[in-house]
């Protein structure tokens, strides 16, 4: 963490190559994150993949812990919230199965990255934050970066966006302690959901489907994430 601070620091008197060799040494993290934390799994998806490779995650993340950005572990991002694993951000952009084009609903932006990569697809992203001060940064780093193709709005993501709805997919970065109905009603035919469900320490990934206007639920891992709030702070 030191050396990555003194590097920045040096950068400001010598900014071309200090800048040059800082940046390669992210991308050469990045794609060692895609090839042993991805591929060595089962993320198999070629535009998740390539998305992960692209998408600078060592930027949604506080500039003291950037050299963790691409270690196989969440981090946190402020305000008592993190930024998912990549092998789960990859995993569950996986499971949403989406082509170029289609539209996503996500449920707690947090930094940004999520979306970034679902942006990366060429997905649209409609992503709403409940947390003011993690939506204006997203907000910030993500036009820094030139994603236009995501709309931010903060807000309590429960009752999801219904002024854009019907979604072809819909992420969720939080863990209600059951789906909302309201997400499930904004689901397209034939849209995939993917969601983290459960108490705070038991909680199982899930992957919906709606079919004939019903819902099918398949459990995908058990999994950890921040609980789902209002704007009062209470669970869901």
């Amino acid at each position: 963490m030191h050396n990555l601070l003194m590097l920045l620091a040096i950068a400001a008197v010598q900014p071309l190559g200090l800048t040059n060799a800082l940046a390669d040494s992210f991308e050469l993290r990045r794609q060692q994150m895609v090839a042993q934390q991805l591929r060595g799994r089962d993320i198999v998806d070629s535009r998740v993949l390539e998305a992960m490779a692209t998408v600078p995650r060592h930027r949604f993340v506080p500039l003291a812990i950037g050299n963790l950005a691409y270690g196989d572990t969440p981090l946190p991002i402020g305000h008592g919230q993190t930024i998912s694993q990549p092998y789960i951000v990859a995993l569950m952009s996986q499971l949403l199965a989406l082509e170029p084009g289609r539209r996503v609903l996500e449920i707690g932006t947090g930094s940004g990255y999520q979306a970034a990569v679902l942006a990366e697809m060429g997905v649209h992203v409609f992503t709403i934050e409940i947390v003011p001060e993690l939506g204006r940064q997203a907000i910030d780093v993500l036009a820094e970066l030139g994603f236009k193709k995501i709309q931010v709005k903060i807000g309590d993501g429960y009752q999801g966006w219904p002024e854009h709805a019907p979604f072809d997919g819909i992420i969720v970065t939080c863990a209600p302690t059951k789906v909302p109905a309201p997400l499930k009603n904004q689901l397209a035919e034939g849209g995939r959901m993917v969601i983290p469900s459960g108490e705070q320490y038991d909680q199982q990934l899930l992957l919906l489907t709606k079919q004939n206007g019903k819902i099918k639920q398949q459990k995908i891992v058990d999994v950890r994430f921040v609980p789902m709030v209002n704007m009062q702070g209470t669970t869901y």
